[in-house]
């Protein structure tokens, strides 16, 4: 059995200081041109509402903003588990988030692209739970479709103009 070694955390350590590894939000870091300087589009539905709640707590409210993100959300509700009385007991829930960053001063879209993920929920509760159920499958699709959008933004952060 492998335990912990300190010797080989301070290798990896060494190893990354020594390539040149700064970390994104870090003082040097290229995502804090990202930090309070995104103004994310304005929610037009429950689903947009929680995304851009998350992208705003990932990146901060925008004070003074720079760039601007807009975003298409798409989610699909599929069956996923029917029983031999044809009630559908699971759904899957997949969402879809095509987005665009855009410098607010030229107007130059600077980066696009389009994330993707899914999340469930199970029926089999009562018509209380099975709501509860669906929308937190929403929600949680919305953080999680925020966050890869913000790992690609951070991902592309270097790029950005200065």
């Amino acid at each position: 059995m492998l335990s912990f070694n300190r010797r080989f955390f301070l290798v990896g350590a060494v190893a990354l200081a020594g390539c040149g590894f700064t970390p994104a939000y870090g003082p040097n870091g290229s995502a804090r041109a990202l930090q309070g300087a995104v103004l994310v589009q304005s929610p037009d539905s429950e689903d947009s509402y929680l995304m851009t709640r998350q992208l705003e707590d990932r990146l901060g409210r925008a004070a003074a903003p720079r760039f601007g993100l807009t975003y298409s959300l798409d989610f699909v509700e599929e069956r996923m588990a029917i029983s031999s009385t044809n009630i559908t007991t699971r759904f899957n829930v997949a969402g879809k988030a095509t987005y665009a960053l855009t410098d607010l001063a030229t107007e130059e879209v600077l980066t696009t692209g389009t994330v993707n993920s899914f999340t469930g929920y199970s029926t089999t509760g009562s018509t209380v739970a099975t709501l509860a159920a669906e929308r937190d499958a929403r929600e949680r699709l919305a953080v999680i479709l925020a966050d890869q959008l913000t790992a690609r933004l951070v991902a592309f952060s270097s790029s950005l103009p200065q």
